[in-house]
């Protein structure tokens, strides 16, 4: 049995606010958003507080129902991978964006399978992002969950900041174009860049509101990191810079066309006069910046594009170059989501600043301003 409740409901009918209800019961707006959601069931004496505020009995607030014993069924979604890769059975993280269900596959841990809302069942060939998955259950169908595109590996630590609040941050790592221009489909609710304008080296403001306009989004800061030229151990190569990515017997691992370390790296190589065909390993693609220091941990490649954080979290090696800011852009209609909400607040929290701050090395100083 589950135990399903009508807070929510009863709260806007009586015109309270969940600010005022957490007051006058004495627990955190994210406690009255998540018990909404049905993520957390109350103790007796919470329960009976929310009773006495809301002038009701508990049983009109709380009731238990029996889970139907084969909740499965077919859905289509909107599949944050490219569908001529997909395979029939993989697992699916869900997440509701407007009125669409959107579905990510979720990273594998090291030693244990992700959790999942459904498995794949067909792609729609020839599509960007059509499919059908198998669903199980409707725990995923919740105000409480929100979809987050981005490059940034400390999501990794938003996510579980945000869980222990009742909150779930689903990750699609994409480069900050494809964020973007997920977010212009109305695919995500938050976008991270780090794309800079070529000319001024700033964060290209221009770009976002010609993808998505003046008004419709609204950008935070997040983070301000480093990016420079990740390398093995005893830098055996002896690089110094992007120019010594053009000597011979220096192979290198590029990022994807879109990606932030991909225009820093094309920016640099116009700057030192190095025509890209004279580097070895320029067409050869990783997908993130994890993925991309790998492959120079392993020895595969001698140098990457990449964040100090990811070079330190491998044990490599790490020749600054530029900062440049992290920002999280969000649709404004999405802004009232309690999720949303609630990760924004979190940015302000000093103690959350200073977590990420100690993990990765960023700047969180400007985290949570509203940049636009």
């Amino acid at each position: 049995m589950d135990v399903q409740n009508t807070l929510l409901e009863l709260r806007t009918k009586r015109g309270i606010s969940a600010a005022r209800l957490a007051a006058e019961v004495g627990v955190s707006r994210q406690t009255v958003y998540a018990i909404e959601a049905g993520t957390y069931v109350p103790n007796t004496a919470v329960s009976l507080k929310l009773a006495r505020v809301l002038e009701v009995q508990v049983e009109q607030i709380f009731q238990l129902e029996v889970v139907a014993k084969d909740e499965t069924k077919k859905v289509e979604v909107c599949l944050l991978s490219k569908v001529d890769e997909a395979q029939v059975g993989q697992p699916l993280r869900l997440c509701r964006v407007g009125s669409q269900i959107v579905a990510v596959p979720p990273e594998p841990g090291v030693w244990s399978l992700p959790s999942a809302d459904a498995v794949l069942e067909s792609t729609m060939r020839g599509t960007t992002h059509s499919a059908k998955a198998t669903v199980t259950g409707v725990q995923w169908d919740t105000p409480n969950r929100m979809l987050i595109a981005g490059c940034d590996p400390s999501a990794s630590i938003l996510e579980h900041s945000l869980r222990s609040q009742g909150f779930e941050l689903l990750i699609s790592y994409q480069n900050s174009s494809e964020s973007l221009e997920l977010l212009k489909q109305k695919l995500v609710h938050i976008a991270g860049t780090h794309l800079v304008d070529k000319a001024s080296g700033e964060f290209d403001m221009a770009r976002v509101r010609s993808l998505l306009g003046t008004t419709a989004v609204s950008v935070y800061a997040y983070a301000l990191w480093e990016e420079g030229i990740t390398v093995s151990g005893g830098n055996p190569s002896g690089i110094r810079s992007v120019a010594d990515f053009a000597n011979a017997g220096v192979r290198i691992i590029n990022r994807e066309p879109g990606s932030g370390c991909r225009q820093l790296l094309d920016s640099l190589l116009r700057s030192a006069g190095v025509d890209h065909h004279r580097v070895n390993g320029y067409d050869k693609i990783a997908r993130g910046h994890l993925p991309a220091a790998r492959l120079v941990q392993s020895g595969e490649v001698d140098c990457c594009i990449s964040t100090r954080t990811v070079a330190r979290a491998l044990g490599l090696e790490f020749i600054p170059l530029v900062r440049r800011p992290y920002h999280l852009v969000i649709r404004r209609t999405s802004l009232k989501l309690p999720a949303v909400q609630a990760l924004l607040e979190l940015l302000g929290r000093t103690s959350f600043r200073r977590e990420i701050e100690a993990c990765t090395g960023y700047d969180m100083r400007a985290a949570g301003e509203l940049i636009s």
